[in-house]
């Protein structure tokens, strides 16, 4: 009988925890970035990475293939990311999907020059 009294217990608590989400099981985190060379144009993009460190130097690395002063533009976690670029200038941000991303990119590089186009955009995580 106190076994039995154990394995109840035991079996409320699972079920308990596994209905309030404390499990030891968590959700991933994958990071993405995207570099720009403002002076080319050219892009470098990175996504599901473990870490934004990683995802910034793959970025960096894919730019620099193409231009001598790339840096990163944006980063995200579980997110996408876009990069715009107008005549005069170039801006860049996140959303929680592509088309929140894109607008924001836009909006962004509309304080800086005219005419933005979204030139890249990258998503991490399942989206």
């Amino acid at each position: 009988m106190l076994y039995m009294k154990r394995t109840t217990r035991f079996l409320m608590l699972a079920v308990t925890m596994i209905a309030t989400g404390a499990t030891a099981a968590h959700a991933e985190d994958y990071y993405g970035a995207i570099s720009i060379s403002p002076h080319s144009g050219s892009t470098g993009w990175s996504h599901d990475y473990s870490s934004r460190w990683e995802a910034e130097e793959v970025a960096q690395s894919n730019c620099y293939q193409y231009g001598g002063d790339c840096r990163v533009a944006i980063w995200f976690k579980n997110a996408c990311g876009a990069v715009a670029r107008g005549p005069d200038g170039w801006g860049a941000d996140w959303g929680n999907n592509r088309q929140d991303a894109e607008y924001a990119a836009l909006q962004s590089c509309e304080k800086h020059s005219y005419d933005c186009q979204v030139i890249r955009w990258q998503c991490s995580g399942a989206h």
